[in-house]
């Protein structure tokens, strides 16, 4: 097994060769994420907010529609490969600050935010209870966590991918580290007291949660 450090460096030279063309029809795999876009700006539709954080931003494609559909709102991006804030940076999105660092740590004040959205970016931490301590502190009381990534009803399924599939993509240069069930994220709020309001597997096996901070 890898150590934290050595999964983290996979995943900054897995984005830092694909952040130039992240974007474009040519993503190859990449283009996946794109059919999350959808479902999170629906959920960010049912409440009001003012500030909101992107934690694993990538080049900023979820932050680009929303400071359009949201002109009066402030939006914060962090990633923790220097390429991919630099492409989003670039774009010089209005009322956005892009930050390169861990979203492990999130380096914030407290309460900070109403809304965190993370979108195909867990899987990817190492140390996914220091996330979820770090979405506690720097959420505001009853603000939310939004979480999309890939999930598995069926027990050998999910075996299979975490314990053959991402070690085999880790020597092919992927970053990949964790593939989560309801029961392994239920376990991950109890410990940082935060609510799992909702887990969902959608199509194509899309985790859709909502995590609250309670008043």
């Amino acid at each position: 097994m890898k150590t934290e450090e050595q999964y983290k460096a996979l995943s900054v030279n897995e984005f830092t060769r694909v952040a130039e063309h992240y974007e474009s029809k040519n993503a190859g795999i990449y283009n996946l994420c794109k059919k999350d876009y959808s479902d999170i700006l629906e959920e960010i539709k049912k409440e009001p907010f003012q500030h909101l954080l992107d934690a694993g931003c990538g080049t900023a494609p979820i932050l680009s529609l929303l400071t359009t559909e949201y002109p009066d709102k402030k939006f914060t991006g962090i990633d923790i490969t220097p390429k991919m804030i630099a492409v989003a940076k670039a774009k010089k999105l209005p009322n956005a600050t892009f930050v390169c660092g861990d979203c492990e740590n999130l380096p914030f004040a407290d309460e900070s935010f109403d809304v965190i959205i993370c979108s195909q970016s867990f899987h990817h931490y190492p140390n996914p209870q220091n996330f979820f301590s770090s979405v506690h502190r720097c959420l505001k009381p009853n603000g939310r966590l939004i979480l999309r990534d890939m999930t598995m009803k069926i027990r050998p399924f999910h075996w299979f991918v975490n314990t053959i599939e991402l070690p085999l993509l880790n020597r092919l240069g992927y970053g990949d580290v964790h593939c989560y069930n309801q029961e392994e994220i239920q376990t991950l709020c109890d410990k940082t007291r935060l609510t799992l309001e909702r887990f969902e597997q959608r199509k194509k096996m899309r985790l859709h949660a909502i995590i609250r901070k309670k008043a």
